[in-house]
């Protein structure tokens, strides 16, 4: 996205000298400037002023872009999964959810958790989902309240966090259930210099199933991690864990 740039003074004997010298110390290159004749007014409405009025044209058009870009990416990647669903089918392959925990696995998975067993772990070792496993330990989990009934917990409200790029489009490639997917699709697309961030809008329990399943960017015994992928996967992580703070 271009660098859009607003310059103007009050009296024609100022001049824009100090603005430029704040835009070459920021490092912007090849800014769009939109610059008033010297001395407009600051006693007129921006909307009044011809420079500024343009700027606000050239942004609703960059916005309506970047919009209909975003849902054009959308119907791709639905039209993609939709095609990948066919030629699993045509493999003989079943599409949907993972089973659910058998019942003469239950125990042993619920043991492996009071051990100290991450659900990514569990998941991974008996074949199953996240979710699956979730669903089986959920009233162990720091979310739960024992007062309550099981069927009966209080619902967590949304909450917006920033999710890094590299994080995302992880996800996206991973399996997912219905409510991650639904995450990721209804999320907001953020740039940020030549990448971008995911502003996504869920319950906390969603942001730390996240967070569970991007676990293999952060490296896992016998592999080495992308750098850039570690960091954005522990900034990541760092939100979280605020994010559970702050809910606390």
């Amino acid at each position: 996205m271009a660098n859009l740039v607003y310059k103007r003074v009050s009296t024609d004997q100022q001049s824009t000298d100090r603005q430029n010298l704040v835009l070459d110390e920021a490092g912007i290159e090849d800014p769009v400037v939109f610059e008033e004749q010297a001395g407009t007014s600051s006693r007129l409405h921006p909307l009044e002023r011809p420079k500024f009025g343009e700027l606000l044209s050239t942004v609703k058009f960059m916005v309506q872009t970047l919009a209909a870009a975003g849902e054009l990416q959308r119907d791709l990647q639905r039209e993609l999964t939709y095609d990948g669903l066919r030629a699993a089918e045509a493999k003989g392959k079943k599409g949907g959810r993972r089973p659910a925990v058998a019942a003469d696995k239950t125990d042993a998975v619920r043991t492996a958790y009071l051990e100290g067993r991450s659900i990514a772990t569990l998941a991974r070792d008996h074949h199953l989902s996240r979710g699956a496993i979730r669903t089986a330990v959920a009233d162990l989990l720091p979310e739960y309240t024992a007062a309550d009934p099981p069927d009966a917990l209080a619902p967590e409200l949304p909450v917006v966090l920033d999710m890094p790029g590299k994080i995302a489009d992880f996800l996206r490639a991973s399996d997912l259930d219905d409510a991650e997917r639904a995450t990721l699709d209804q999320g907001v697309t953020v740039r940020r210099g030549q990448g971008y961030t995911l502003r996504v809008t869920a319950p906390p329990a969603i942001h730390r199933r996240l967070l569970d399943l991007c676990q293999p960017l952060d490296g896992t015994p016998g592999t080495s991690a992308v750098p850039a992928q570690r960091k954005a996967h522990r900034e990541y992580e760092s939100r979280v864990n605020a994010l559970a703070t702050d809910t606390l």
